[in-house]
């Protein structure tokens, strides 16, 4: 009898900080339980699969990192796919589905995503399932977890189809006997490309529930996710009857502690908050997902000397500067407090950037953050102990390996201090293995809670939406004792955080300036006591002593500078034009002025080297709460206007008239950024789309560079007499052309 073939398929993702690449192995390691072969490999390993010859469903997982930008291991294959040598049926033989994942905080949302299947399309290649656009801004699972529903029937289906099609006998033919290599009656069908078939199945058993969250839950077990720092007792109840088995996801329980009053009418004596539920989602039975394979077997040994410096720094692009001083930009208690920090780099002449520039700012986990989680896992008397860290022998986990962030001799304080995020938030496959390890049944049932698809909307309420720490959620559940691996698996790698240059190496040679808001976290249900932000926090503990370090303090040698490493991000399009004659208009309220400064920094300097060059005309919008407590820069962009290097500065204060109310084109007292730009449509409109000049937005990506969006929207609209639609069209030709250029957070 021959030998019979499992069908295959081909997993191919493109991730920059991990989820991608874990929704991709979490889909391989599903694929052998559904007797399915699944070939995984991440897009640069071109040497690993072929789709000029491919015959398998393709399956690609993508993410979007930067301005729309393809993540660092599927550029080289974005730019191979957008040869435009290639014709037009170049992919025809192959089949496709796609997963992109972006955030809607960002204006190019999924634009890796749309460019690869855009791509795909123009080169022939056929969709066999409709493509998910997870967003970030609102929680990644809710597409990606009914996308995952609906995968494997798609796969069948388009495998049944292919097999169907390799047997379709010739004319006048016999038909031949051919095993079929797709489950049985599986229907093909061919999803539309507007996403608006459902990919849920009306009568998904809790089988199939629990299978597709444990793939949507693997790509939070491994997740990379950089936290930055804006994003920002156990509970009383009768005892739990739960199944015996959480893999089928069948859990019941009797409903909180209730009492009667004298009338007779029953309450719930317990209000929900992050430990507690009520009904009906207390009484609710559960799709829980699988429990995430463990992977790594860690163990602690007392060697004496071990490494204590950061291991992930000893890199030639990384660089430990002098903080050479610090000044302080805002006044008031009214006001966020707002720093400038200069860095001497003189001593680093490869640190060469130029205005609008960033850098990464490698910061540790606070002290105090550290010592807790040594308590709360049990091992502060080990904290000097090396940390081995090795693959479990009998592991069932796709694509499992060691983090290479990890050096071997390292110790278990260097890990919890630098390499690990110990603030990221809990995904809900870390909550589903805590629930491995939790003795109280009443905190146990809570994490299946939170973890399952009943409890989506607490789990964002509790967990989620507050940005709580995992530190502070495993305080939350006292009778949890997870085991040191489980945190190395579930944790992401310790990101560092990234600013942008406010300085021209023209104007300050030597010197780097950055600013930045030390940014404060209010207490929330599960976070007893405010916290401020992991880097700005840090920075301003190292330099509070005293806001101002002179030069002359560096030179005496009487007080040692602090010094913080850093690393340039070299960003070659949000940059001045580099025709001076080219006008630009540049929008950057709050801390999102600081590229602006190096903007015109370097626009002066090259005006004094060069007075009988043509230069073109420059409009700055900024916008703060009060004229008199968080202006920032407000001498020196004073100074740049009666020099004639700034033509136009457009200010506005959003708090300093509380009565004032929204305002628009019509009025003269405008509050936002966006008012300002409508006030001055024709002159923004006329530099956009007569001179050829260029935009530029710095700042807060959930509000204000949305907003700014949507005026300019609505400018082109009027000022072409054109729709909404083309109005939309015109920006993105702008984006493409980058000369609307975004650097924004969220």
């Amino acid at each position: 009898m021959p030998c019979e073939v499992q069908p295959r398929f081909v997993v191919l993702y493109g991730s920059q900080k991990g989820q991608a690449q874990s929704i991709a192995e979490g889909i391989a390691e599903e694929a052998q339980e559904r007797g399915l072969v699944a070939e995984l490999s991440c897009l640069n390993q071109n040497e690993k699969y072929n789709l000029e010859k491919e015959k398998a469903p393709v399956v690609f997982i993508v993410s979007t990192t930067g301005d729309g930008e393809p993540p660092d291991n599927a550029l080289q294959f974005v730019k191979r796919i957008k040869q435009k040598t290639l014709s037009t049926d170049h992919y025809e033989h192959l089949c496709y589905a796609l997963l992109a994942l972006g955030d809607t905080n960002y204006a190019n949302f999924c634009n890796c995503g749309k460019t690869v299947e855009r791509r795909l399309q123009e080169l022939g290649a056929k969709q066999f399932y409709a493509t998910g656009y997870a967003d970030d801004g609102v929680g990644l699972e809710l597409v990606i977890d009914p996308w995952l529903e609906g995968l494997w029937k798609a796969i069948k289906g388009a495998l049944s189809k292919m097999a169907s099609d390799r047997i379709a006998p010739s004319r006048g033919d016999s038909p031949k006997e051919t095993p079929d290599l797709s489950a049985p009656d599986v229907e093909f069908n061919l999803l539309s490309l507007n996403g608006q078939q459902s990919c849920k199945s009306g009568r998904a058993s809790v089988d199939t529930d629990s299978k597709c969250a444990s793939v949507a839950s693997s790509f939070a077990s491994a997740t990379q996710m950089s936290i930055s720092d804006l994003r920002p007792p156990s509970s009383a109840g009768s005892p739990e009857s739960e199944s015996k088995s959480l893999g089928t996801a069948s859990v019941s329980t009797s409903a909180p502690e209730t009492k009667t009053t004298d009338a007779g009418v029953t309450h719930v004596a317990l209000a929900a908050s992050l430990t507690c539920s009520l009904p009906p989602l207390s009484e609710s039975p559960l799709n829980v997902p699988a429990l995430p394979p463990p992977y790594l077997d860690v163990s602690l040994q007392d060697v004496g000397t071990v490494e204590q410096i950061v291991g992930q720094l000893n890199k030639e692009s990384v660089h430990e500067v002098p903080i050479y001083r610090a000044v302080q930009l805002t006044r008031g208690d009214s006001v966020k407090t707002a720093l400038l920090l200069e860095l001497d780099i003189s001593a680093h002449p490869t640190m060469a950037y130029e205005p609008g520039d960033s850098f990464d700012v490698f910061c540790p986990n606070r002290a105090t953050e550290v010592e807790e989680m040594l308590h709360r896992l049990g091992l502060h008397d080990q904290r000097n102990h090396q940390v081995h860290i090795s693959l479990k022998k009998d592991h069932k986990k796709k694509g499992a390996q060691v983090p290479s962030y990890m050096s071997p001799n390292i110790s278990l304080l260097h890990l919890l201090t630098w390499c690990l995020e110990i603030r990221s938030v809990p995904k809900k496959a870390f909550l589903r293995a805590l629930v491995e390890h939790t003795g109280d049944g009443v905190q146990r049932r809570r994490l299946q809670e939170l973890c399952s698809k009943q409890g989506a909307a607490d789990y964002n309420l509790y967990v989620r939406d507050p940005s709580l720490s995992a530190l502070e959620f495993l305080t939350a559940f006292p009778s949890c004792s997870p085991p040191l691996s489980l945190l190395i698996e579930h944790l992401p790698k310790l990101q560092p955080r990234p600013y942008s240059a406010a300085s021209s190496t023209l104007k300050h040679p030597g010197k780097l300036h950055f600013v930045f808001n030390v940014v404060d976290i209010p207490a929330c249900n599960g976070r007893p006591a405010g916290r401020r932000g992991l880097c700005t926090g840090w920075l301003f503990d190292l330099i509070n002593r005293g806001l101002v370090f002179p030069g002359k303090v560096e030179r005496s040698g009487s007080l040692a500078l602090p010094k913080i490493h850093v690393s340039l991000r070299s960003n070659c399009s949000f940059r001045p034009p580099s025709d001076s004659s080219v006008p630009f208009i540049m929008v950057g309220p709050g801390t999102g002025v600081a590229p602006f400064i190096g903007f015109l920094q370097q626009r002066e300097e090259a005006r004094q080297e060069n007075p009988e060059a043509v230069f073109g005309e420059t409009w700055l919008f900024f916008g703060c709460r009060h004229r008199d407590g968080d202006y920032l820069f407000r001498e020196e962009l004073e100074g740049f206007v009666s020099r004639g290097v700034l033509n136009h500065l457009e200010v506005c204060f959003s708090r300093d008239d509380p009565a004032q109310e929204e305002v628009g084109a019509s009025v003269s007292r405008p509050r936002y950024v966006q008012h300002n730009l409508l006030l001055n449509s024709q002159n923004v409109a006329e530099i956009l789309l007569r001179q050829s000049g260029h935009l530029y937005v710095c700042g807060d990506a959930k509000n204000m560079a949305k907003d700014v969006n949507n005026t300019l929207v609505a400018m082109v609209s009027t000022e072409l007499q054109v729709d909404q639609l083309e109005a939309m069209k015109t920006l993105a030709k702008l984006r493409e052309e980058k000369r609307y250029l975004q650097d924004i957070w969220g």
